[in-house]
């Protein structure tokens, strides 16, 4: 393994966490959900 590779392992992305708390993020899918349905019904999409 070369230091690059090793060093690369290691480097976040800033992609979602592993320990974050999972109520919330369910509950902002649904707030998402319901905002786009909004959406849609108010621009007569529906």
């Amino acid at each position: 393994m070369t230091a690059h590779s090793a060093t690369a392992a290691n480097v976040r992305t800033g992609g979602p966490q592993g320990d974050g708390p999972k109520i919330v993020e369910h509950a902002m899918g649904w707030v998402l959900v319901v905002v786009v349905a909004m959406l849609v019904t108010q621009l007569g999409l529906l």
